[in-house]
Parts: C-alpha cells; sequence; structure tokens
C-alpha cells in the first residue's frame, strides 16, 4: 500500500484547480485583428480561481498611458492578466499618484492576494495605468 501513497497524492494535487483560473493565458492576450493586446483588466474576481477574470473587460495596447482611468474604471479592477514581453505598472490614484506596483507577464486572477501597504490590497484600487 506504501507505494501508492504517492501516486494518490500526485493524482489529487493535479485535480486541485490551477492559480490561473478561467483567465486566458498572458501568450493568448490578441485582439480580433491579430494585433498583440499588453494586458487585459477585469472587473469581476471570485474567491474560486475559475470564476475569476470575468466580467467587463478593458484592453490595453502597448505603450497605453492612462493616468486618469474612465470613471467606469476607477477602483474597480478585480483581475489582471499582462501578456508576454509586456509590464504594466498601477498606480492606487488618480495622475499616476500614491502607491504603485509592476505586474510583469503572467495571470493575476485575484488582486486580493497582492498586498498595497501595511493594510490594504490591489482589489478595487487601481486608478492610473501605463502599459
Amino acid at each position: 500500500m506504501f507505494p501508492l501513497c504517492p501516486l494518490l497524492l500526485t493524482l489529487a494535487l493535479a485535480a486541485v484547480p490551477g492559480v490561473q483560473g478561467a483567465c486566458p493565458a498572458s501568450a493568448e492576450l490578441t485582439n480580433a485583428n491579430g494585433t498583440r493586446t499588453c494586458a487585459k483588466l477585469y472587473d469581476k474576481s471570485d474567491p474560486y480561481y475559475e470564476n475569476c477574470c470575468a466580467g467587463a473587460v478593458l484592453s490595453l495596447e502597448s505603450g497605453a498611458d492612462l493616468p486618469y482611468l474612465p470613471s467606469d474604471w476607477t477602483n474597480v479592477i478585480s483581475s489582471i492578466v499582462v501578456g508576454q514581453r509586456c509590464e504594466l505598472t498601477v498606480w492606487s490614484r488618480r495622475g499616476k499618484e500614491g502607491k504603485s506596483r509592476k505586474f510583469s507577464a503572467g495571470s493575476y486572477p485575484r488582486l486580493e492576494e497582492y498586498r498595497r501597504g501595511l493594510f490594504g490590497d490591489w482589489s478595487n484600487a487601481i486608478s492610473s495605468v501605463y502599459c
């Protein structure tokens, strides 16, 4: 029975949902016309990773500089996917003020898991972006 334990543990770990969840892979970020997208921002997140990266989507091209996000996107971003060879810088206040953080290529389905200072996190706290 002992040799069977590592096999069962491996199968159990494979069944656990991945951190990426429903978020697209960073290599898959393209527009309908085939051009590359730098990042996609989502307004929905969930405690279950498979339900993240949902809701409305804001796509950013390379070089996008938004010191003032549209009013319906200020402080509502909960999930982020950054494309390959891109980096997304976010700020907690409009006009690129306040705390900042850089997100490299990859999926960030729950911004609640990324600290913004001592008592906060980045979920619903992004007001400015540069990609």
